[in-house]
Order: C-alpha cells, then structure tokens, then sequence
C-alpha cells in the first residue's frame, strides 16, 4: 500500500486522511497531545510537531518522509486574506521538517490570495512567484501542487451556523468532500506543479445560502456582481465533477 503524510491533521487533514486511508497508509502530524490517541485509533502513524513563528533549532527531519509517496501541508502560513505577514521563522521550520523530500507534494493555499476587487479571478492573476506564503515552498520544491481553497464548508460547517453580515455578498465556497476528490484525482494523475482554484463553480450570495439551508425560501434580488474566483482550470485539466457545485445545498 502507498503511504501519504498530512502535515496538520485538523478539520480539513483529517477528512482527507479517512478519505484515503483505504488506499493509503496514513501518517498524520498534529500539534495536540490529545489528538494523538484518536489519531492512532484509526490507524494512522502520527506524529507530535508544531510549527512555532520562532525558529525552532531542534526542528528535525520528518523520519517518515523518506518512505512517502506524497504529502499534504495542511497548516496554515499566509495571514488573513493572504496579507503579508512575518512568517519566514515558521515556513523554515516546516521546510526543515521536510528535509530533502522528493515526493509528489500538496499545499493547502487559499483564494485570499486574490485582492477584493469585484471581477472574476483565475489563477493567471496572482502568479505563485508573487504570494509569499507560496512561493517559500516552491523556491525548494518545485514540484508542489498549490490549491488555493475557498471557503471550507461541510458537516457542521454551514453558512446559516454563523452570525453573518453582508448578505447580498456572493460566496467562495468548497465543500471538504470535493476538496478530498481533488486530492484523489491528483495524486492517481501524479501531478506536479499544478496551481489550482479549488472552488464551486457556483457563487449564490450569502442570504441565498443561508435561507436554503434554513428551508426558507429566497424573495431578494440577484446579486449578479461581485468577487467571485474561477475553478475553470481545474475543471478543465482534471476533467472534474463537483458533487457539490452549489453552496446552497452544501447541507444535503
């Protein structure tokens, strides 16, 4: 069986793993002493690591790296809405943590890359060479896929949870589970250097979320204007199928 490594097994990295543990051998990282023994009880090697804002002298190799056949970086390092903020001391902690990994890689970016400007955006208008928080790992592993994620929704993870302001705003939304089939299909494909939107083709504001997930029925006007990001490339070049195109029936 191959094996793959989560690097920060929270909400997202766990769902993924359970996607793939029955064709992958799972190694987990967490930075939760508590989360170890659940970790474990579904069968994943975990390991006890953070990534400090502090250079970390002892940071070590990842022991299991070398046996990997791919890996994804589940952790956040870019501040809200991609602002820059210093984070070099923990990019390198991680880096180190890698050592000289070879693998196919995965990292976990966001469409907050994108500035606030009402227009549709895809991946040509913020090249990776221009978004710190991307281009740190690529400058040593070249070959990693970038997957800017949309807002993540699923489970209890539900627009009309959240005191929520700005309600004719349109949505970025990704449901985990099409995050998980992304990752599927990639890693089958052994995709290197791919930069993707990771987003639902759909865009409904944010009253229209919550009302259908509410059982209410929606009486204001359209928003059809707004800043909406592109998952056309990854449409395109994976051939892929949403199985939840539209944030507003995330919940079903």
């Amino acid at each position: 069986m191959k094996k793959l490594g989560i690097i920060g097994c929270g909400w997202l990295g766990n769902h993924i793993a359970e996607r793939l543990s029955n064709q992958y051998e799972i190694f987990a990282t967490t930075t939760t002493v508590s989360k170890v023994a659940d970790l474990e009880s579904k069968g994943f090697q975990t390991t006890l690591v953070s990534f400090p804002n502090e250079l970390d002298p002892e940071m070590k190799v990842w022991e299991a790296a070398k046996d990997l056949d791919a890996i994804v970086i589940s952790v956040p390092f870019s501040g809200l809405r991609g602002k820059q903020v210093p984070m070099n001391d923990k990019r390198q902690n991680l880096l180190n943590f890698l050592g000289d990994y070879k693998g196919q890689l995965f990292l976990a970016s966001s469409t907050g890359v994108y500035s606030q400007e009402e227009k549709e955006f895809s991946e040509e208008d913020q090249p990776a060479e221009n978004v710190e928080s991307e281009k740190f790992i690529l400058e040593k592993f070249p070959q990693t896929n970038i997957l800017r994620l949309a807002g993540l929704m699923g489970d209890d993870r539900l627009l009309k949870n959240y005191n929520i302001s700005d309600l004719d705003q349109l949505v970025n939304h990704i449901h985990y589970a099409d995050i998980c089939s992304v990752v599927e299909k990639m890693l089958h494909n052994q995709s290197e250097f791919k930069i993707y939107n990771v987003v639902s083709p759909m865009h409904p504001n944010k009253e229209e979320v919550i009302n259908a997930q509410k059982g209410l029925p929606y009486e204001g006007e359209r928003t059809t204007v707004g800043r909406t990001v592109s998952p056309e490339k990854l449409i395109r070049e994976l051939d892929f199928e949403f199985q939840y195109p539209d944030p507003r029936y995330f919940h079903l």
